[in-house]
């Protein structure tokens, strides 16, 4: 006795059965004859196209943007490099356990925009609040790198931005691995101990991670070395095009 069941296959482009003799799909509504799926060979040079595009973007606002030819100002771009450089070498050879950072004249600018974030944050919660002095000492230099490249088309002040956001979170690191022993003076010239703690041990026993203060320090210490050597070898190309063009 014959079989009267319909065998089926799946639609090329959503998967649903396609009946024998069909030939549009009921669920997407496509002609079977005319649709041909994209080719990996065809997927693979449109991502090329899309990643040279990104990478000629990228290269368009970080380096080709910068134009000038001022002699002048070339000597002032190699004095504050030549000076990031001598003073960001001290924060990567120092451990964040010595809190170089925090004791380093950087630490006071950065402190009023630390406050200014907890303000900023407050309609946030008090979570938000509490991580909102972190957040923003770390959000002014990046408003100025993206005013840099943005505004004023300047890569090589971007690049200066770039090494003080990395600065910051190098000097947020201390903060953090202080979470649990208390032991920094905080600004009223007290001790974690000596009050209701501080932000980091707030905000670590909010998350439950009070454990983890010294791996998640050594983390924000670490990321702030990679972004201070991604700011050098940034500036250093800048220059470098720059002493070209003279």
């Amino acid at each position: 006795m014959e079989s009267t069941e319909t065998s089926t296959v799946s639609c090329l482009k959503c998967q649903a059965d396609k009946p024998d003799g069909a030939t549009e799909c009921v669920k997407c509504g496509i002609i079977f004859a005319k649709y041909r799926p994209l080719t990996p060979p065809v997927r693979q040079q449109a991502a090329r196209r899309n990643y040279a595009r990104w990478v000629s973007l990228a290269k368009e606002w970080l380096v080709d943007s910068d134009t000038s030819t001022d002699s002048l100002r070339f000597a002032g771009r190699v004095v504050v490099f030549l000076v990031l450089l001598w003073w960001g070498r001290a924060f990567i050879a120092i451990p964040l356990e010595t809190n170089y950072t925090g004791e380093s004249f950087l630490h006071l600018i950065n402190l009023p925009f630390h406050e200014a974030g907890h303000l900023l944050f407050i309609p946030f919660g008090q979570f938000m609040t509490i991580l909102g002095g972190s957040l923003g000492q770390i959000l002014m230099p990046l408003v100025c790198l993206g005013t840099f490249l943005i505004k004023t088309r300047d890569p090589f002040g971007a690049s200066v931005a770039l090494w003080w956001t990395a600065e910051s979170f190098m000097d947020i690191a201390p903060y953090i691995n202080d979470a649990r022993a208390l032991d920094l003076t905080l600004l009223g010239g007290v001790t974690g101990k000596e009050t209701d703690g501080h932000d980091w041990n707030n905000i670590l026993t909010i998350l439950g991670w009070l454990e983890y203060d010294h791996r998640l320090a050594h983390l924000a210490y670490n990321f702030g070395i990679l972004l201070m050597l991604a700011s050098f070898a940034w500036g250093g190309l800048l220059l470098l095009k720059h002493y070209r063009r003279l």
